[in-house]
């Protein structure tokens, strides 16, 4: 099984800029004016273009402001305190502290696009400092 991240932004450029500069990616296929592959992850990020206002699922409007949306995006770095500071050159807006854990650091942020993202800094033990049995 694949898994690929697809995002919806309104300006694609705005967007590919933005993630290249924040994690390190790069493109990979085009898809016209529609769409870019950026890639250097460990899954490939598309990023889509959609208008604000178009329609969206379950009957609502595409919107680009900051919103509360039940998934998000991750992303492991070696180093939080560097990574936080390229990702906010690169225009992401931290959203509160970073929190420390029994599994590691992480600190959030949202994109111009209103989407949230993450970045951790896994301990030694990572999440097997907190994994049950079960």
């Amino acid at each position: 099984m694949q898994w690929l991240v697809n995002l919806d932004v309104p300006d694609l450029a705005a967007a590919e800029a933005l993630y290249v500069a924040a994690f390190g990616l790069h493109a990979g296929r085009r898809f016209g004016t529609d769409g870019v592959e950026l890639l250097g992850g460990s899954a490939p990020l598309y990023l889509l273009v959609k208008s604000a206002g178009r329609d969206a699922a379950g009957g609502a409007r595409r919107a680009y402001t900051r919103h509360w949306m039940p998934c998000h995006l991750d992303v492991v770095v070696e180093n939080l305190d560097t990574a936080l500071a390229r990702a906010e050159a690169a225009g992401l807006i931290r959203e509160g502290g970073i929190r420390t854990a029994d599994w590691g650091r992480i600190v959030q942020l949202a994109d111009p696009f209103g989407h949230g993202w993450c970045l951790l800094e896994f301990s030694a033990r990572g999440y097997d400092a907190i994994a049950t049995a079960g």
